[in-house]
């Protein structure tokens, strides 16, 4: 499990891990100045500094960690939350969701399923939702790497339904506010889905996780 998640900046110091999932057809190189940003802004108990960094997900998840996910990387939030819990009773402090609908929503049961359109259609609709430049999307070659891979992510996400999480969850800019509201705080930020490349959705949303997070590390002091 180690070889899965990449370590930008390593903080063996750190109190609490913040762990992200990419959307899909991302990478985890989106959070790399993430890393950065918010490495600043804690502070470590200096009598750990010698520590050595983790070695594999067993070491990390004993150790205070929260969530964040956007879209497709919202979905393995709850799932990657469901698994420690069965797996290590463990529960994260908190999951930070973005640009995602609630996997037990009921409205996602209805949604239009997007793993039955044809390759074309699926350009189409790749092309409406945004993030990936057009030029891209043109490219024959690209398209032929780069389409089975994300309807395969597609389709997982579409079959993918779990019941609602315990874990403190905010979640901004939701597909299903009805399904969220219930067990989430919700915020709505300006934008398309992919609102988060926008400089100042980031810096709000990298702010208020620095203020969660820090207000937790002082419980483990």
């Amino acid at each position: 499990m180690d070889k899965v998640i990449t370590c930008f900046n390593k903080r063996p110091d750190a109190l609490v891990r913040l762990i992200c999932f990419p959307r899909a057809g991302g990478g985890s190189v989106h959070y790399a100045r993430w890393a950065k940003t918010l490495n600043n802004s804690f502070e470590g108990r200096e009598g750990r500094a010698k520590e050595p960094f983790y070695q594999n997900m067993q070491e990390i998840v004993y150790e205070p960690f929260a969530l964040f996910g956007h879209s497709f990387g919202a979905m393995t939030c709850f799932a990657f939350a469901e698994h420690v819990k069965n797996v290590y009773n463990l529960e994260p402090i908190h999951m930070f969701l973005s640009g995602a609908s609630a996997p037990y929503s009921e409205a996602r049961l209805q949604a239009p399923r997007r793993i039955h359109l044809s390759d074309q259609e699926f350009l189409v609709w790749v092309t409406s939702v945004g993030g990936t430049p057009p030029e891209i999307l043109a490219s024959a070659e690209f398209a032929k790497l780069f389409l089975p891979a994300l309807k395969a992510v597609i389709c997982v996400a579409e079959n993918y339904r779990r019941s609602r999480p315990s874990t403190p969850i905010l979640s901004y800019a939701p597909h299903d506010l009805q399904a969220l509201v219930i067990c989430a705080t919700v915020q709505m930020l300006p934008g398309t889905h992919f609102y988060l490349k926008e400089d100042a959705n980031e810096k709000y949303i990298l702010d208020y996780i620095t203020k969660h997070l820090e207000m937790a590390e002082m419980d483990y002091l």
